[in-house]
């Protein structure tokens, strides 16, 4: 018998214009107002922006039972009468007092319903969706089936072509529209195989009401404080049946796999959401992935289908792109991997019964000669050794085989480092779920258990009971298909160069899938349950050490002070660096834009010999004499403009300005400090002082002490004077600061200010303001201090020094950061007579400013700034990213402006051009998500709304693009 199902398979849609739709609604329900089509599969929505709201007008065929519909209305009043649940629409009666209309539109007969219309932002033409969205979508489809647990109507038995159940006979009648052979094929191949994972299981599976349509398309959604948007109404009841209820969940995981860039892991958090609102059994668990394989076959071939019946459906145009996505991620992956990966997130891991243990493989290898190498991060192989390179991973074990002169192991459960990819937006490979032996040519290999053998691609398998070992590299004694006993030789190692040769060893309890020697670190946990360490098999240790990144934070803040934060709420463990990159324990590369200290760039090899020189030979204070303290100070006065020619070495920019301070009370004999608001010169207790940012300290504007004396912030962009020609009203700012001053007979001992405003996001000052500015505060007997601690030392790149940018020359300069690539390295600079009027307050001593291997590292980084033009690259790289930012500017409103210039750049974001509200929320969860594409970039500013460049100076021209890349991707995800 045919089911009902398929003969509604073959209808089209209403054909019901804008104008019938308006009539209907103007003579059944008095309602008038702007039409709008909403996009639907088989039915016509209608909206209508009346004056008394917004509403749903709901066109059927009457091919669907009225007790359908009735069911619908039915729901929708049940799950209204409870409490906490999602919102739904209500149900609007007709002029008569009727839910449900029965009309005619030029000759056709349909069934016509008026519902609310929930405001909320759709989730389906979104890229990505964080995780926070994707685990909400999983709560509220959680909460929905719990409330429809209890629902009981006549029009749920009913025969439905999206009914997970129907699903086998349905893609068989619907792979009849699919003119594509090869497409065809593969639906029909993944259907197959899905069905039978699920034979065995159906019985147990439990039936209830169900939605059966909670997908990105069907919820509407608010944003958090956050700025993420969180599911919290449901419309569209046309799918509620009694069913599966597992089905709905199935149904909402599908619907989420378009949003996945590829990965199905992208659903974990919708299912680890709906098991902790209503848990699932064993047997529906291990369906759920059958059934969303399933699902996306019926979509793809509902889709094809209805556009040959309805070419001109432009809903399903615009879908079926989505849905042959969504079909390609279902089945991107083995079954057995997706079910290990469902039981894992809901905390279920499944009995794998005994141990894989037998004879051992390699019967004629001592043991205790075979040297088992790490290739991770942090193994010392890489250690003054380039990375990533063609063929690494084979040199280092062919130098240990040498070296050892016998059998090399490399280790099981690894992330390595030679599998690391540098600037990618996706996390590599770098998981081994196997074991490679360097080992003299012609080994012998023995079978560890009985079992089939059988080759595959040059290599060879033995199918054992429960298990498949797979061998690559070996030269197979027994043919094909023959049963080997435990013990019995399966061959020897191939030579592959020369007298050794590489033998790859991998263990897999599934035997129907050839599984990957390397996976990516999301996928490590299942695969690993699915591929065991072949340990016992070699009879050594060959397995690595899982990395404690979890446990490692938690010592961290259990004895770290807590105001000493991290980056992020979750952050990667760093452990490893090269030029702009720094990698994580599982491998995984970052660019890293916002990392100022290391301006050299990370583990520069010039830079480690020196300092390990130094350290052999000496390292003490400043007060005993030795070379490099002189030539290092001599180096850094000759950097400074002429007449500033004397310097102290200290350990930070903080101890740097505080210093300054000091010597400006000093010189002057007074204590009053002019500082700017949005500034920040660091911790101590003077240079905290001075620090007037409420993003670094909430409380700044309010405990001052009553010798700083905050003026207006020169901020051309969102203050109160705006563009380059603001000069002269933000010097006037400057004005009734010093009047007070000057009435209360108070000297003024000085001025402080970095050149370009960094902590603010790298704006420039405007023209000639610190020239006006410096000659107000000199005469008033006062000195400028030039804050270059973030903004100098070839950072602009069109500058050494900020202050050249401004065409004025300090008293004192304070830098940090950058010149001492990581090291504890400051100084400040100034004239000897400034300096000398320290003494008669005692002397000055830093222990580590100065010290020899101090001097040594600063006196290196200027050699290699000197030799790989550093500063120029600064310009030029520096320049080409500006650009590149704003270009999308041009394009995405989010974006408010583009600061600074070489490499110190802010990219500001704002909600609105015309009031620069600041864009808080969406700037957090950028950064959230450029770290997710392998970027690390923070927020700054007094309203956390720019993201600060700056990068080491060596960024390349294609690390910079790499970066505008990530950057346009996420604003183009919909922000």
């Amino acid at each position: 018998m045919e089911h009902a199902f398929l003969r509604r398979a073959a209808l089209s849609r209403p054909d019901v214009s804008a104008e019938d739709a308006a009539n209907l609604l103007a003579v059944h329900y008095g309602l008038s107002g702007p039409i709008a089509e909403l996009g639907s599969q088989q039915d016509r929505n209608y909206r209508i922006d009346a004056a008394s709201g917004r509403f749903v007008l709901k066109i059927c065929r009457v091919d669907y039972a009225t007790v359908e519909l009735e069911a619908q209305n039915a729901a929708l009043r049940h799950i209204a009468g409870k409490v906490a649940v999602p919102r739904v629409p209500r149900i609007l009666a007709a002029g008569n007092g009727a839910d449900i209309l029965f009309v005619t539109v030029r000759g056709e007969d349909y069934q016509i319903r008026l519902l609310d219309y929930i405001d909320g932002q759709p989730l389906t033409r979104r890229k990505h969706l964080p995780v926070v969205t994707i685990a909400a979508l999983g709560a509220l489809a959680g909460r929905l089936a719990l409330t429809l647990a209890d629902f009981v109507h006549p029009g749920l038995s009913r025969d439905l072509q999206w009914d997970l159940r129907n699903a086998e006979p349905v893609v068989s009648h619907l792979l009849s529209a699919v003119k594509d052979v090869d497409r065809k094929q593969r639906i029909s191949r993944e259907m197959d195989a899905a069905m039978r994972r699920l034979d065995g299981l159906k019985t147990d599976l439990r039936e209830q009401a169900i939605h059966h349509d909670i997908t990105d398309d069907n919820v509407v959604s608010l944003p958090n404080d956050s700025g993420q948007l969180i599911p919290e109404g449901v419309i569209d009841f046309g799918d509620v049946i009694n069913g599966w209820l597992v089905a709905d969940l199935a149904v909402t995981c599908t619907s989420l796999l378009h949003h996945a860039d590829g990965d199905p892991y992208i659903i974990l958090p919708a299912i680890e959401a709906f098991h902790a609102v209503c848990p699932l059994n064993d047997e529906e668990l291990r369906a759920l992935w059958p059934l969303i394989v399933a699902r996306a076959a019926v979509l793809v071939a509902s889709s094809e289908q209805q556009l040959a019946l309805d070419p001109d459906n432009a809903y399903v145009a615009g879908n079926i792109g989505h849905e042959r996505q969504i079909f390609d991620v279902a089945v991107s992956v083995p079954s057995a991997l997706m079910e290990m990966a469902i039981l894992q997130a809901v905390g279920q891991l499944p009995d794998q019964g005994p141990a894989i243990t037998g004879d051992r493989v390699l019967p004629e290898i001592e043991v205790s000669k075979i040297a088992v190498i790490a290739m991770d991060t942090q193994s010392d192989l890489f250690d003054g050794v380039q990375w990533p390179q063609s063929g690494l991973e084979d040199r280092l074990l062919s130098a240990v085989f040498l070296q050892k002169n016998g059998a090399v192991s490399t280790r099981y459960g690894e992330y390595r480092l030679t599998r690391t990819v540098l600037l990618s937006p996706d996390p590599p490979e770098t998981f081994a779920v196997h074991v490679d032996l360097l080992l003299p040519a012609g080994t012998s290999v023995s079978a560890p258990f009985g079992g089939i053998m059988k080759i595959s691609n040059g290599g060879l398998i033995l199918l054992g009971r429960d298990t498949a070992l797979h061998f690559s590299g070996i030269d197979a004694l027994p043919g094909p298909d023959d049963f080997i006993h435990p013990g019995q030789p399966l061959g020897v190692v191939a030579s592959t160069s020369g007298d050794k040769g590489v033998l790859r060893i991998q263990l897999c309890r599934d035997k129907h899938i050839v599984p990957p020697a390397f996976v990516s670190p999301d996928h490590a946990a299942a695969w690993a349950v699915l591929c065991p360490s072949p340990a016992k098999l070699l009879g050594f240790d060959c397995d690595a050490p899982m990395p404690q990144s979890a446990s490692l934070l938690a010592r961290r803040q259990s004895h770290f002070a807590k105001p000493q934060k991290n980056y992020y709420e979750a952050p990667p463990q760093i452990e490893r660096g090269f030029r702009e990159h720094m990698v994580d324990v599982e491998g995984r590369a970052y660019l890293d834009m916002v990392n100022n200290v290391t301006i050299l760039g990370h583990g520069h090899p010039r830079l480690a010999d020196a300092v390990h020189r130094q350290w052999q030979r000496l390292n003490t204070n400043s007060r005993f004499h030795y070379a490099s303290v002189a030539a290092f100070s001599e180096r850094l006065a000759a950097l400074a403009p002429e007449g500033l020619d004397t310097v102290f070495l200290v350990n930070s920019g903080s101890e740097a300005n505080d210093l300054a301070l000091r010597l400006a009370w000093a010189a002057t004999g007074a204590r009053n400090m002019l500082c700017l608001l949005e500034g920040y010169h660091g911790w101590s207790v003077a240079s905290d002082a001075v620090s007037t940012s409420i993003a670094d300290n909430p409380q700044a504007l309010t405990t001052r002490p009553d010798w700083v004396h905050p003026v207006m912030s020169p901020n051309t962009y969102r203050g109160p004077f705006r563009g380059a020609g603001s000069t002269a009203d933000y010097v006037e700012a400057v004005m009734p600061t010093l009047e007070k001053l000057d009435r209360e007979g108070k000297g003024l001992a000085g001025f402080i200010c970095e050149c370009v405003y960094g902590n603010a996001g790298g704006i420039p000052l405007p023209p000639g303001y610190l020239k006006d500015v410096y000659a107000l505060v000199r005469a008033r007997g006062g000195v400028c201090i030039a804050d270059e601690v973030q903004v100098g030392y070839g950072r602009l790149g069109h500058h050494f020094w900020g202050f050249e940018e401004q065409g004025v020359v300090p008293d004192i300069i304070t830098v940090a950061k950058g010149m001492g690539n990581g090291h504890p390295l400051g100084a400040v600079i100034t004239t000897k007579a400034i300096a000398d009027a320290l003494e008669k307050e005692g002397y000055f001593f830093s222990s580590a400013g100065g010290s020899p291997v101090s001097s040594v590292v600063g006196m290196t980084v200027l050699d290699i700034m000197r030799d790989e033009d550093l500063q120029e690259n600064a310009r030029m790289v520096g320049d080409h990213l500006k650009q590149r930012l704003e270009a999308l500017g041009q394009r995405f409103p989010l974006v408010g402006a583009v600061h600074g210039m070489g490499l110190y750049l802010g990219l500001e974001f704002v909600r609105d051009r015309e009031t620069l509200m600041p864009a808080t929320a969406e700037t957090a969860a950028i950064c959230d998500r450029l770290l997710q594409l392998g970027v690390i970039m923070q927020p700054t500013g007094d309203h956390l709304n720019v993201i600060k460049i700056k990068p080491p100076l060596c960024l390349s021209l294609e690390s910079a693009d790499f970066f505008a890349d990530m950057l346009e991707r996420v604003l183009s995800e919909g922000w």
